[in-house]
């Protein structure tokens, strides 16, 4: 796996409406080919911090006010979507993730795509990794079960032909079996595209299945990062994310102990 940066995130600070700050400090980098997991409970700051690598704070009256997002080398914070997706940055968004009245096949035409050749050989690998589509691409779109419908999201963007893959709450609303396939669809895709993935969740279990790197946010701030095998081991993820307490009753966040950035595990 090449050790090259391919993201950066420094210091990032975001703020709602130009009041209220949703995203405080926030550092990651991302490297290439690597499947990077954000962690955290709702409210944590994870979709913000996609939102803001792919541009799309705008729609939410939102602006990186402070720190830099740093991708391939270039400064992007607060472009615009197109201008980010033309750089090779495709996000999948947790809301509004397909066009319910368009079937399969006008959803996988609707994205930009550099030629219309490059766009078939794009949808001939979608329907290779999700065969459930190609049997499905005449059917619209909001007649799909909620897997199928996660299924068209990732295809949709895959057509657009990402360097950098966002994925926000994959999990949501999909039965576990479901979601392992969906995972291990992401793993085979990462494989054969050689695409770096950042994946938003809240069931660490299943991030962090598939993840080389994480980090685990709270409250706007990164509290906790260090490779999948150190935070599944770590007794705070085993105990808050993992549901693995010793005790009858499962404590809360706030009663664990404060968190500290793993780099110290490094030296």
């Amino acid at each position: 796996m090449s050790e090259a940066a391919l993201l950066r995130v420094e210091k990032l600070e975001v703020v709602y409406h130009r009041a209220i700050t949703a995203v405080q400090g926030i550092s990651l980098l991302v490297r290439a080919g690597q499947i990077v997991a954000i962690l955290g409970t709702n409210g944590a700051g994870k979709s913000t911090t996609l939102r803001a690598i792919s541009g799309f704070l705008g729609i939410d009256d939102a602006r990186v006010t402070d720190g830099s997002v740093t991708y391939q080398e270039r400064r992007i914070e607060n472009r615009t979507p197109n201008e980010i997706a033309r750089m090779g940055i495709v996000l999948v968004p947790e809301r509004d993730k397909v066009f319910p009245n368009l079937t399969v096949a006008e959803n996988l035409a609707a994205p930009f795509a550099p030629s219309a050749h490059k766009r078939g050989a794009s949808e001939e690998f979608v329907f290779h990794a999700f065969p459930r589509l190609a049997d499905l691409r005449h059917r619209a779109a909001g007649l799909l079960s909620g897997g199928e419908r996660q299924m068209l999201a990732l295809g949709s963007a895959l057509v657009c032909r990402p360097q950098l893959l966002l994925v926000d709450e994959l999990s949501l609303g999909l039965a576990p079996a479901i979601v392992e396939d969906l995972m291990a669809r992401l793993v085979q895709i990462r494989r054969e595209l050689g695409l770096t993935i950042v994946i938003v969740e809240q069931n660490a279990a299943v991030a962090l299945a598939v993840a080389d790197y994480g980090y685990v946010l709270e409250n706007g701030r990164c509290v906790l990062d260090g490779d999948s095998a150190r935070l599944r081991a770590h007794g705070d993820i085993q105990e808050f994310y993992l549901g693995q307490s010793q005790g009858s009753e499962r404590r809360s966040y706030r009663t664990v102990k404060q968190y500290r950035r793993s780099r110290r595990w490094y030296g």
